[in-house]
């Protein structure tokens, strides 16, 4: 076989992209899914071969048995690990490659993670210790080719050093801290349950468990609020008294009589008018928050719909730190592109009209990428939440160039006896930017009638409103991402799958996200034992630790031996308590089990619905607490997982539950299969998917 050079991309779409970049003349494509491409440039052979994310994962060294502390650890190909045999042939693929290739270059991508896959393979499948670097933000053409032309003579290590510190250190912690947890339940406990932890796992669970409690504590303050109607042309003038909450109800009963029966005059009128800037470019966190704003997709959904439309040229490096865009990455070329796309032609033709492009800008920058902007190639082929999600970022594009918006503001005082109240709104002047990003744009337009300051007004109504305070608000999956990236917790890349994580421990549950009870009782077991896990100034010592070590201020083995001497004093604090923390660890897992059961109320008998299993079938449905008085019983989607929403369904009664199923998108129902809100489902496919056997 003749030389070539091997160039070496994280996943297949990537190797294709890069191929039909470089290549001058045909493509031959060679295997099915685990493929590698052959094209010549400039008469030379080349192949790219395609991994499929990480091929080599750290694991414990055999013969050390399930014990903890743990620290003789060592690089194994992903494939022997259970669930990732499907990227063996992708490792042989390449170990095939490596014998006639006379050059090798990395193009993964260009972040810390996308160095370590890089570095590994070289180093265990190559056996080499360096290797030429392609970098690159997107996957088009013309950066492809920009990036062949200027390929980096060698890896870039200070990545390679700050990721494998990173694994390590993640390693040791997780699997430490996560056999510590699991053995001390099974040490009263017979079966074998796994309950995880990990070096920002456990300070992001303390933080919702915080927000959690605060708002169990919490005791509402009673307060009242009075509100004025003035009629007008026919029109409802609303105005509210000044102190927004006045705490003694004698107060507002004493207000509410000096006004009874009186007019209102208008004392002042103030107006003010001001510009609201463009927003910044998306880095990965507001592109998270954003869309689950306006879609209602997890952080993780929206990762990972956002690397497909990378993927597909569409879009630049999802994941970024920056709220840059430099001028080279060519605004007008990109527009240009974007009006050919009918949906988006108008605006970007409007744009290009101007004498001079030059975006707004955030504070935040990214030494390896700029912030999140659309390529300008044509879509095709997109899903609809893909589309969804190219809009948003399109939208959010466009909108960056657009002249500042301008509002107007109106403050009116109005008198009554001797008591003032205000009404106020805001309306749109020009639009700017808005026009743009008109359907994400969420500002109250309230326009007030034209008065004058004297005016006398007929007040229509009083109304006296009892209100009381309320708790703190849950964390959302958007706003939870934004105070870990506020309090340094993770990184860009890790953040969503850290919270995913906690999901899928059943830690939390819900998008108004809630502490269950077995992750309250693993977060009250971790603080009152080994509280220094939980510590989020930890966590962010070693996140600086690693910076470090990325500027080369650091080495990385003295960062890995200070974490070994910090984990090996928690975890003797641990072992000293592992009994009773195995005790309350199952107390909290019994809880946990019983809460996952309860639905809600039964309607026909006011008895408590759950999860039952039938022993004569083994099948899930749902039955009443006062069974067999009350024999109410509703058939359950099997092979899957059910979470109570907290509803109610206004049809039927029966409580409303969120059904997730492996490869499914999630959906809602309640349990009456007879529910008026079903009447257009399939019967057949209704009953194939839930049984109501007892």
């Amino acid at each position: 076989m003749d030389s070539y050079k091997l160039i070496i991309s994280e996943k297949p779409q990537a190797a294709m992209r890069i191929a039909e970049a470089l290549a001058e003349g045909k493509i031959r494509k060679v295997g099915d899914r685990a493929y590698w491409l052959e094209f010549f440039r400039k008469n030379e052979k080349h192949i790219v071969v395609p991994a499929v994310g990480h091929l080599f994962v750290l694991d414990t060294e055999k013969g050390g048995g399930w014990n903890y502390p743990v620290f003789k650890v060592q690089w194994v190909p992903t494939f022997t690990k259970k669930g990732s045999e499907f990227t063996k042939k992708y490792y042989e693929n390449i170990k095939r490659l490596v014998k006639n290739a006379n050059d090798f270059i990395i193009a993964t991508d260009f972040d810390i993670e996308g160095e370590v896959i890089g570095y590994n393979i070289i180093r265990f499948l190559c056996e080499k210790d360096d290797a030429k670097r392609m970098k690159f933000s997107t996957l088009t053409k013309h950066d492809l080719v920009e990036a062949y032309e200027n390929v980096m003579n060698h890896l870039v290590f200070s990545q390679v050093e700050a990721g494998l510190t990173r694994h390590y250190l993640d390693f040791y912690w997780g699997i430490n801290t996560t056999r510590a947890l699991t053995l001390a339940l099974k040490s009263v406990n017979k079966g074998f349950y796994i309950l995880s932890s990990g070096r920002v796992q456990s300070p992001i669970l303390k933080l919702l468990l915080d927000r959690e409690l605060e708002i169990r504590k919490f005791v509402p303050t009673p307060f009242w609020q009075i509100e004025l109607y003035c009629l007008l042309d026919g029109k409802i003038l609303k105005a509210v008294y000044e102190k927004d909450r006045i705490w003694k109800k004698e107060e507002a009963e004493s207000i509410l009589k000096d006004c009874k029966n009186k007019d209102a005059t208008v004392e002042e009128i103030k107006r003010r008018k001001y510009k609201v800037l463009p927003p910044t470019p998306f880095d990965t966190t507001t592109l998270q928050a954003e869309a689950y704003r306006c879609f209602g997709f997890s952080p993780a959904q929206t990762l990972a719909i956002a690397e497909a439309l990378y993927n597909q040229a569409l879009i630049s490096y999802p994941r970024t730190a920056s709220q840059k865009l430099p001028p080279k990455i060519n605004y007008k070329k990109i527009l240009q592109g974007l009006s050919k796309v009918k949906k988006y032609k108008e605006f970007s033709e409007e744009l290009l009209s101007k004498e001079t492009l030059k975006p707004r800008e955030g504070k935040k920058s990214d030494p390896a990428h700029v912030a999140i902007y659309p390529t300008g190639e044509f879509p095709k082929g997109l899903t609809s939440r893909q589309e969804r999600v190219y809009r948003l970022i399109v939208k959010r594009f466009l909108s960056l160039f657009g002249d500042p918006a301008s509002r107007e503001s109106m403050r009116i005082k109005l008198k009554v006896d001797k008591h003032t109240f205000i009404s106020s709104g805001a309306k749109t002047v020009e639009p700017g930017w808005m026009k743009y990003y008109e359907e994400f744009v969420k500002l109250k337009e309230e326009t007030l009638p034209e008065l004058k300051e004297g005016q006398v007004l007929r007040v229509k109504d009083l109304k006296l409103l009892t209100k009381e305070t309320e708790p703190p608000n849950r964390y959302s999956q958007a706003s939870i991402l934004k105070e870990m990236e506020k309090r340094g917790l993770g990184t860009k890349a890790t953040r969503a799958e850290i919270l995913q994580t906690l999901y899928d421990r059943k830690y939390i549950i819900g998008k108004s996200i809630k502490v269950t009870k077995l992750g309250e009782t693993v977060g009250k077991i971790l603080e009152e034992f080994c509280p220094r896990i939980l510590s989020e100034e930890l966590t962010r010592h070693f996140e600086r630790e690693m910076d470090l070590v990325y500027n080369g201020k650091k080495k990385r083995e003295e960062v890995i031996e200070e974490a070994k001497k910090v984990l090996v004093e928690i975890l003797q604090d641990f072992k000293q308590n592992e009994n009773k923390i195995g005790e309350k660890l199952m107390e909290g897992l019994k809880a946990s089990r019983e809460e996952e059961r309860r639905l809600g109320v039964c309607p026909k008998c006011g008895g408590e619905l759950r999860i039952i299993r039938s022993r004569r079938t083994g099948l899930f449905f749902v039955g009443c607490s006062n069974y067999p008085k009350c024999t109410n019983s509703y058939p359950l989607p099997q092979h899957a997982r059910i979470e109570k929403t907290g509803k109610v369904c206004d049809k039927c009664g029966t409580p409303i539950i969120r059904v997730y199923r492996k490869g499914k998108r999630p959906f809602t129902m309640c349990l009456d299969p007879n529910c008026p809100t079903k009447k257009d489902w399939n019967k057949k496919n209704y009953k194939k998917k839930t049984s109501s056997s007892k």
